[in-house]
Order: C-alpha cells, then sequence, then structure tokens
C-alpha cells in the first residue's frame, strides 16, 4: 500500500518502509491543490516585483543583493552548484531515500512555493528507484542540509550522479532510463528543495525505528544473563516501577518478566537476596533510554511534518514570512540524546558481560566461561572488544548540538550541526549491535552450563543464538562470531525469533 502524503500524517514507520522497503508514495489531491495554490501565489509576487529572499535576492551574506530578470532565472542553478559542495564516501541508499521523503511531505504543506513538478519528480524518482548520490558530510544542519539536499536537487537539472538498478550513473542518463522527465529549476525551485533539516530528519528517523527495537533485543540479552546468573528477580515487578512511576521502567520489568515467564528461577530456587546494581538496575536504565526515545520520536515527528523553509509563504493570507525554521537545534538536541541513551544501555550490558564471565562474580560458572581455564581463554577477549566499542561510543556521546562555528561571514553564527548528530549517532547504533551481540553470545554460553528450566523467552533466545554462534567448546578465532552475530541483532533476528514464541514485547 502506497504512502500517501499529505504535509500532515507522516510517521517514522512510514520513513524506515520508504526507505527500506521501497513502499510507494503519493500526493494526496488536496495537498497538490495546496502547492499549485502557494506556486501562483509567489509568482503574482515576482510579477509584482515584491522583494523575498532567496528568489529575487542572493542568500546568506549576499541576501541585501537584489536580483533582476535575468539572473533570477540563473540564480536556482548557480544557487544548487554552489551548495552542492560536500566531501566523503555515498550516504547509504536508504538514507538519501528518507531525505527525499522527508521533503516531499514538507512540499506538502503547501508553503515552498516551488512549482508542483519539482515534488512530482522527488516523488518519481523515489517509486523508480533513482536515488541521488550524496556525500555524506557537508552540513552544518542550519539553512537546512543544504549540501546533501543540493546533490538531490542536481537531478532536477538533468546533472550529478544517481544510484539506478543497481549501477552509479551520470544523473540524467539515471532519469532517462528510469523514465523520468528533467524539470529544470526556476524561481525559487532550489531553494525550496533544500531549504530544511530533511536530512537530518530522515537519518534520524531511521535511527528512531532501530532503537525502538534495539531495546527490545537490550532486554533479551538482559533476561539470558540474568537467568545464567541466578538473578533475584524481585527487581522486576513491575508493581515495584508503578510506585516509582516511570513508564519506560516498568515496560521494560514487563518485558524481562514475559521474558522469564516459566523458568525455574521463579519457582523457589535458592538465589542472592539482593543482586549487584547492573543486574537489578537494568529496567530503570533501560526504562530512561526508552523515556528518552518516545521525545525523541516526538520531536522527530513534528519536524517530519513541519515546515522548515525560510521564507514560509502563506497564500491565503498573502504573506511572505522570513525567519529560521530551519535551524536543526530542535532535533539534533534529542538525537544526541538518543545516541548518549543507546551508549548507556551498552555500559549497562558491558557490565553485566563482565558479571557472566568474572568466576568471583558469575555464581559459580567457569572462569570465562570455558571449561579448559588457562589452557583455554573462553570469552575473555570478547570483553576487550566490547569495551573498545563502548569507549567510541562515549566519545561519539559528546553532543554536537553545542558544536557551532559561525559561517556565512557571521550571518550563520549559530548552527546546530544536526548532521553531526545523525551521523555520530548512527556509529554509535552500529557499535550497539555488536556491544549486544557479545552479551548474547556469554549469556548463551553461560546458559549452556545451567541445568535448570529456562524461560519461554530465554529458551527461544537462546536458541536464536544457536542459530548463529556455536557453543565455545575448545578456543577459536571469536570474530566471525562477533560479527555474524553483530549481523543477527541489526537484522533483529533474535527479536523476530522471540516474538514469534511469545508474543511481541512492549515499546513504550
Amino acid at each position: 500500500m502506497a504512502v500517501i502524503i499529505t504535509g500532515k500524517n507522516l510517521k517514522i514507520e512510514d520513513v524506515y518502509r520508504v526507505a527500506y522497503g521501497f513502499e510507494k508514495v503519493k500526493l494526496h489531491q488536496d495537498s497538490l491543490e495546496k502547492i499549485k495554490k502557494c506556486r501562483n501565489f509567489i509568482e503574482k509576487k515576482i510579477d509584482e516585483k515584491e522583494i523575498m529572499y532567496g528568489v529575487n535576492t542572493g542568500i546568506g551574506e549576499f541576501s541585501e543583493i537584489v536580483l533582476n530578470d535575468e539572473q533570477i532565472k540563473q540564480f536556482q542553478k548557480y544557487l544548487i552548484y554552489n551548495h552542492s559542495a560536500g566531501i566523503g564516501e555515498p550516504c547509504p541508499i536508504e538514507h538519501v531515500r528518507a531525505a527525499m521523503l522527508s521533503r516531499i511531505n514538507v512540499h506538502a504543506n503547501g508553503n515552498s512555493a516551488c512549482r508542483p513538478i519539482i515534488t512530482q519528480t522527488l516523488i518519481e524518482m523515489l517509486n523508480k528507484g533513482v536515488t541521488p548520490v550524496v556525500c555524506e558530510k557537508g552540513s552544518v544542519g542550519a539553512c537546512g542540509d543544504l549540501s546533501p539536499m543540493s546533490q538531490i536537487a542536481l537531478l532536477h537539472m538533468g546533472e550529478g550522479e544517481a544510484f539506478y538498478q543497481g549501477e552509479r550513473l551520470a544523473g540524467k542518463t539515471a532519469m532517462d532510463r528510469a523514465g523520468i522527465k528533467i524539470p529544470g529549476l526556476q524561481a525559487r525551485d532550489g531553494l525550496a528543495s533544500i531549504n530544511g533539516s530533511n536530512f537530518t530528519a530522515g537519518m534520524a528517523a531511521l535511527q528512531v525505528y532501530e532503537a525502538e527495537r534495539f531495546l527490545k533485543q537490550a532486554e533479551i540479552a538482559a533476561a539470558m544473563t540474568l537467568e545464567a546468573l541466578m538473578a533475584n528477580l524481585k527487581p522486576y515487578d513491575e508493581r515495584l516501577h508503578e510506585l516509582r512511576g516511570f513508564q519506560g521502567a516498568v515496560t521494560s520489568a514487563k518485558n524481562i518478566k514475559k521474558m522469564i515467564k516459566g523458568s525455574d528461577l521463579l519457582k523457589g530456587m535458592k538465589v542472592r537476596v539482593q543482586d549487584a546494581y547492573s543486574m537489578r538496575s537494568t529496567p530503570q536504565v533501560i526504562g530512561a533510554a526508552r523515556d528518552q526515545l518516545r521525545w525523541t520520536r516526538s520531536q522527530l515527528e513534528i519536524e517530519l511534518n513541519g515546515v522548515g523553509d525560510n521564507p514560509v509563504f502563506l497564500p491565503d493570507e498573502e504573506i511572505v514570512l522570513t525567519g529560521a525554521n530551519f535551524q536543526g537545534s530542535p532535533i539534533s538536541v534529542p538525537l544526541d540524546m538518543l545516541g548518549a541513551v543507546i551508549t548507556m544501555v551498552c555500559v549497562i550490558s558491558e557490565r553485566r558481560l563482565n558479571r557472566l564471565l568474572n568466576p568471583a562474580l558469575n555464581a559459580g560458572l567457569p572462569a570465562f566461561l570455558t571449561k579448559g581455564a588457562g589452557m583455554y581463554s573462553g570469552l575473555m577477549l570478547s570483553q576487550y572488544t566490547a569495551d573498545m566499542m563502548i569507549v567510541e561510543q562515549r566519545i561519539l556521546s559528546n553532543p554536537a548540538s553545542i558544536q557551532s562555528i559561525p559561517a556565512a561571514a557571521d550571518q550563520e553564527d549559530f548552527v546546530s550541526m544536526g548532521m553531526n548528530s545523525a551521523l555520530k549517532t548512527r556509529q554509535i547504533i552500529n557499535n550497539a549491535y555488536g556491544i549486544l551481540g557479545i552479551e548474547l553470545i556469554a549469556a548463551a554460553q553461560a546458559l549452556d552450563f545451567r541445568d535448570f528450566k529456562m524461560g519461554r523467552g530465554t529458551q527461544e533466545a537462546h536458541n536464536a543464538v544457536r542459530k548463529v554462534v556455536e557453543h565455545l567448546d575448545v578456543d577459536r578465532p571469536l570474530f566471525d562470531d562477533h560479527n555474524n552475530m553483530m549481523e543477527a541483532v541489526k537484522k533483529r533476528d533474535i527479536l523476530h525469533y522471540v516474538e514469534n514464541e511469545i508474543g511481541e514485547l512492549q515499546t513504550y
């Protein structure tokens, strides 16, 4: 079923479906009429010689320079040329598709003043699989993600490059092969194509989607480790968390108890009176991440359905408003926090891993989870790998949203650095898959040494791990195990196996 674009109801899930699932996109007729109405309004203003930023003036420090009629015709082309100034490797195709969808939804509000053909061409590109080649780095996250969005806009002039049917092609070649007409750029079209934090928003939407499901897998790993360490399960009684009142902790406790349901640990086995913080604080920690993620989702969906242009055109009131709705701070701040809480969840995962491996702490399990300690080192070095990735996460958790550097002769003297937030959060999440994968390997190894009945969810999680990584009887190179498990976590294989067995775990 196509995602219907109205400017007001785009969800995180829609962005994911279009970016990864190549779901078709369709512009609602009401939105098409809004775009047409706004375009008629601006064309009237141009004819009346009204001064409008970025339409018949320069931009940034050149905003006081008024363009003549001939310059207006050429300005949008040079605007896109000079803003196509990124650097680095191409962005993943799904990130570019998410950014394109985000920009289409902005246009659908009818306040951007581009020609309808500009929006319709972006939709055709999505539906026919033409994805512009976009350098990963270059946006400072204010005036919009100008550099990466400009590389998308190059295709409106038949320039730039694009991926199409597995090939990297000249932009015009890709458009021709897909049967998409080149619309060209007229007054306002260029700025209306690039003027918002749409790349940051698109990438962030995908990260929110992934993080929500990562937290469920973090609870699955925690449940396995808790059983392996013969934990006292009273700290996971949801009534305890309801008394404090944080919804994230309540949800986390429910998910972990659901995983462990049916375990012998719930049937009167002797356990410690009180476990270490890394064990009994898991609902509070993952719950805090979940509560933060809820706010991040809210902010992102506001941005996805808002108008980030400058200027903004109000055709019903015949007004043009200049402002700074392109400023990325409202999403770069929650995106920074998303990266930080994912790091936090990984830190507590590593502390549980430490308790599985340390013979002084692991409730009678073999040292480093190997029967041949001394001759063999078991999973000792797996912890080193997890620790390295956590240090990298901690470095990346320094917020980008406070790192403004002035540009454009100090006309643009505060910027959000939102693209930095998106790029580093992407790396934090990628590391998180590996860290959690290592805990899952260790927890499965530890459970192999226990002879009591596991919970129904925990048993299924153990089975899922064993489909990827064999029990470590004698030492072997571990990098294949680590990489394969990281990929399984990234693909959410463990989550799918568990939810197919015990039902869906809660998200919030």
